[in-house]
């Protein structure tokens, strides 16, 4: 398996390390809909229709082979996605698990996908024959790694699963499809998964999540998607939003240290109505105002005055509200460093997987300056070490904020400006740092 495992992208695991703090839903949301997940896993067919806030009857039938998981951005398909892969694997049906991330070397990169599913399944204790199958095939043919994604996964997994029997099927869950690298790809992977599930008897199920988007929703609508695959859409969900966001909010009252003078229940049950109708039923919106109140930094109440004093501008647009948040966000930035803030945001939307160390050096800016930046950005930018981690987002809706001008104004990221300046930044970056692998990646050279 030694030479498998070079060709994985072990941080698009649903317990990597690199996915830290990977999300997941409260103990008390999406309840409902992960009960009609692991019930497909056993072979019910999931309802037809279904809302978080009613219940719902199951269609009669087997369970199709391929379940697709589908809705707007941060309706908190990656944290039902991370819960799902969590409740398999703590009984035994977690065959694997592959989390995108839109433009990371890795995550990013769809050759890996086929060989890191099947590098997990080789490793599961009821797999041993699929596991001795698999290492036979890649010694007698190292290469197959490399090859096209149908001959990837008929080497990969269908051959070697031809041999393994199992009472229970195990399910492999695909985390946003629609953040790996070309269209063309993303259909591509659908075809050749619901082509090998409809030739073979394969003793996996697939859960797939994504974005709606037209060019997936069309691939799977043709043959041979429309007999293998059963739609599902996550839905927008009031109550678990509300949930969220009073767990959290009381989380906040109890931990943090300026909260002992105010006095329980805080907020009122009104502000926190407000919230949740704010958040249109989305849990990214939640999420972000957890994260900007809950700021170690400053008094929680203050936060939340901010929040609720924001300007409710465009608010017949479906982003309008995250759009506020975000953009509060980036005001927080002290005037001083605005200048810097922009050519910052510019690079993290490239996404060269670079360190805070790394972002100083390619823009040139003070020590410590892009990490005093980047403290105030906490509610929408990750770094665990600011020594050693990569900057990354929280979620691929504040990339998409960022390169829409109508929605960012002046922190876009994609006029030929800031295109230009950063291109400016890495051709002198490379001159200064010949022979630095930080500033020589393919990436960053295609870019």
């Amino acid at each position: 398996l030694h030479i498998l495992h070079r060709a994985i992208a072990g941080d698009a695991l649903h317990d990597s390390t690199e996915r830290f703090p990977q999300p997941r839903c409260h103990k008390e949301t999406r309840t409902k809909l992960l009960d009609i997940l692991w019930n497909w896993s056993c072979g019910v067919q999931p309802p037809r229709k279904w809302t978080s806030d009613e219940e719902h009857e199951d269609d009669h039938g087997a369970s199709s082979a391929i379940l697709w998981l589908h809705g707007p951005a941060g309706s908190g398909k990656s944290a039902v996605a991370q819960s799902f892969c969590q409740n398999l694997r703590s009984k035994g049906r977690l065959g694997g698990g592959f989390f995108f991330k839109r433009g990371h070397a890795s995550r990013g990169n769809a050759n890996k996908l086929f060989p890191t599913i099947a590098y997990q399944l080789a490793r599961l204790p009821q797999f041993g024959q699929f596991r001795d199958n698999i290492s036979q095939i890649v010694e007698n043919d190292p290469s197959v790694v490399d090859g096209s994604f149908s001959n990837q996964l008929h080497e990969l997994i269908v051959v070697p699963c031809r041999q393994s029997r199992l009472s229970q099927p195990v399910v492999i869950v695909i985390d946003g499809l629609d953040e790996c690298a070309g269209n063309d790809v993303q259909q591509e992977i659908l075809w050749v998964i619901g082509n090998a599930v409809s030739r073979e008897s394969l003793p996996i199920l697939f859960l797939i999540a994504s974005r709606p988007e037209s060019h997936i929703s069309e691939t799977l609508a043709g043959p041979p998607l429309d007999t293998t695959h059963w739609p599902l859409n996550i839905e927008e969900s009031f109550d678990d939003v509300r949930i969220y966001l009073q767990a959290e909010l009381d989380r906040i009252h109890r931990e943090h240290r300026t909260m002992a003078a105010v006095p329980y229940p805080w907020p009122s049950v009104q502000i926190v109505n407000h919230l949740v109708e704010k958040s249109s039923g989305y849990f990214i919106y939640a999420a972000t105002i957890i994260k900007f109140i809950d700021d170690k930094q400053f008094r929680p109440k203050e936060r939340l005055d901010i929040i609720l004093g924001m300007e409710d501008r465009y608010s017949e647009l479906p982003f309008a509200p995250l759009d506020q948040l975000y953009l509060q966000i980036l005001c927080d930035v002290h005037i001083r460093f605005r200048s810097s803030l922009l050519e910052i945001l510019v690079a993290v939307h490239a996404q060269f997987a670079l360190t805070v160390s790394d972002l100083e050096h390619l823009l040139e800016l003070n020590e410590g300056e892009v990490a005093l930046i980047l403290r105030t950005l906490h509610s929408v930018i990750w770094v665990e070490d600011e020594h050693s981690s990569q900057v990354t987002v929280y979620h691929a809706s504040f990339l998409d904020f960022l390169e829409d001008p109508s929605r960012s104004g002046s922190f876009h990221v994609g006029s030929s400006q800031c295109r230009t300046n950063l291109s400016l930044h890495l051709l002198k970056a490379f001159s200064r740092n010949d022979g630095d692998p930080s500033f020589n990646r393919q990436e960053q050279l295609a870019w």
